[in-house]
């Protein structure tokens, strides 16, 4: 009979006991490498330019990029501003201030977040534009002709359809960092005789400039990646930039460098958000202590109007007009609408997200797992690299996947990877798995940071290690979040359009790709039907969000 070890010694690290698991190490090590082979493919193309690409890109910075940067640079400055004022005007109103209807708009600003920037870009141009009904109306009413206002479809267009679609993650962070750290010291400044106006000003606004930071960082890198409002709007930016030199010109290499300019940025406001981030937390340590529930200030008059409308303005703008303006010409041509092929894009739609769903929320138990047994050294690099996809515009991951295809054929002619990649859903999942695996990871290692470590102790004490830990201990404890990360990444890979658009085998159209194809073509009435489907299924999150933060009070 073996002695009990003592109840202070630490236990072995289970991967060096249980072979199997030393199996799967290797396993989720080979995956990483898979998952992170885009941006290595796209950093390998400054190692291949021979004399014809340097001059490709003499001509490029000559000629596309100096437009390509200064759109995307005033994309990003407005869209900036935008979520910036939006947000933190809202989160103040339902935190700081009491009114009535306070309540229903803690979670429905969030409702922007269900409806793909792209449906929205696609609602307003059908209503605004000068076949539109407003046009044609104020036209009829004041007996003029012409057109009544300007175009919708520029870069002011783009900046106000995606600084109301994507405010809500300057909403989201704020709200929470005004609920569990101004609150005391808001009462504080009121006790002390600040008006309430001071109290926002000197007290509320500096307490929350991490959260706002880092919410706007957030947003401009969804700006960044988006391809299906700019595309739409004729915006030239770096990533409508990045499909024309692909596909119109079929000049790759060009691809591949403004796919590394993008990347270059989005790593930029990556490192704003992640050092946001890390002042928020430094900020929440150093107010846990005081933080209590404070009372809100009840509103009236002026103030309570300001407070409507600054909750108002961007739930009607954001959500409830843009899904109007697609109702009327989805009910104006409901008769004419064939519903059979709307049966197998959607089919399309659920199939890959719930295979990609499976895998990545697989993955990431997986490798948090392997997080928790190893949580220094090289996994933990490779959690990192693997929770970079996010960030990575889907433009960036085409061009990482299909680069090295020309590098293989001239190795190998008769390589069937090109097939394999193009003419199945492989390359389509893995496209979706390099971004959003990290989406289904955060999740999981939330729930594991809510897993105490003695639990694992008294589990090994008792001879379970390895799988069985997982199964008997973790994964009763993990199933919440583990269905939070399949939902998470359903939704999400719904939602995906560019790497659709390019990545999707023949005669296997999404929701998604279609509603794209349709309003490009001005068929808004027959894009509306899956423009609309997207926005159902994008609520399914939304709700989840809503009802995490109402238990989290």
């Amino acid at each position: 009979m073996h002695p009990m070890p003592a109840s202070h010694s630490a236990p072995q690290p289970l991967s060096a006991s249980v072979p199997a698991l030393r199996t799967t190490t290797g396993l989720l090590w080979l995956l990483g490498l898979f998952l992170v082979w885009p941006l290595l493919a796209i950093a390998a193309t400054w190692f291949h330019l021979d004399a014809a690409g340097w001059e490709t890109l003499r001509d490029m910075a000559d000629t596309v990029l100096p437009r390509y940067a200064a759109t995307s640079l005033w994309l990003c400055l407005g869209v900036g501003v935008g979520v910036a004022l939006i947000g933190t005007g809202a989160a103040l109103a339902v935190t700081v201030f009491d009114f009535p209807g306070r309540r229903f708009f803690e979670w429905a600003l969030l409702l922007p977040l269900a409806v793909p920037p792209y449906v929205v870009a696609y609602g307003y141009t059908d209503f605004l534009q000068f076949s539109g009904p407003l046009q044609n109306a104020l036209r009829a009413a004041l007996g003029q002709e012409g057109r009544m206002f300007p175009e919708v479809r520029n870069l002011g267009g783009a900046i106000w359809v995606l600084s109301f679609t994507l405010y809500p993650y300057v909403y989201l962070l704020t709200r929470t960092a005004l609920a569990e750290r101004a609150s005391s010291l808001l009462d504080a400044a009121a006790l002390l005789g600040a008006t309430w106006w001071r109290r926002l000003w000197q007290v509320a606004l500096p307490m929350a400039r991490p959260a706002i930071a880092a919410g706007v960082a957030l947003a401009l890198m969804e700006t960044l990646a988006d391809f299906g409002v700019v595309s739409y709007f004729g915006v030239q930016s770096f990533s409508a930039g990045l499909y024309k030199a692909w596909l119109a010109l079929d000049d790759r290499y060009a691809a591949a460098q403004l796919a590394t300019v993008l990347l270059a940025m989005v790593a930029l406001f990556l490192h704003i958000e992640q050092s946001a981030q890390k002042r928020l937390r430094f900020s929440g340590r150093q107010t846990a202590s005081l933080t209590k529930t404070a009372k809100p200030v009840l509103l009236r008059g002026r103030g309570l109007a300001l407070a409507w409308l600054a909750c108002a303005i961007p739930l009607l703008a954001g959500f409830v007009l843009p899904v109007l303006f697609m109702l009327r010409p989805l009910l104006g041509e409901w008769t004419q609408l064939q519903l059979a092929p709307f049966g197998q894009w959607a089919f399309n739609s659920l199939r890959l997200g719930l295979l990609t769903a499976v895998l990545a929320s697989a993955v990431a138990v997986a490798l948090g797992l392997l997080v928790r047994i190893r949580p220094h050294g090289a996994t933990q690099w490779l959690a990192r690299a693997i929770g970079l996809g996010y960030a990575v515009p889907g433009a960036v991951v085409v061009v990482g996947l299909l680069l090295p295809l020309d590098w293989v054929r001239q190795v190998w002619p008769e390589s069937p990877l090109g097939a394999l990649l193009t003419a199945t859903s492989l390359g389509l999942v893995w496209a979706y798995l390099v971004r959003f695996t990290s989406v289904a990871l955060q999740s999981v290692q939330s729930g594991y940071s809510r897993i105490p470590r003695s639990l694992d102790e008294s589990a090994q004490l008792l001879g379970c290690h390895g799988w069985a830990l997982l199964a008997r201990v973790h994964w009763p404890l993990l199933r919440r979040p583990v269905a939070a990360a399949a939902l998470l990444v359903f939704v999400d890979v719904m939602k995906e359009l560019p790497a659709t658009l390019v990545l999707r085998p023949f005669n296997s159209d999404t929701l998604a790709v279609m509603a794209y194809q349709l309003a490009r073509d001005e068929r808004l009435g027959e894009a509306a039907l899956p423009a609309l489907a997207l926005v159902l299924v994008g609520l399914a999150p939304v709700i989840l969000l809503s009802r995490t933060l109402r238990s989290g009070r």
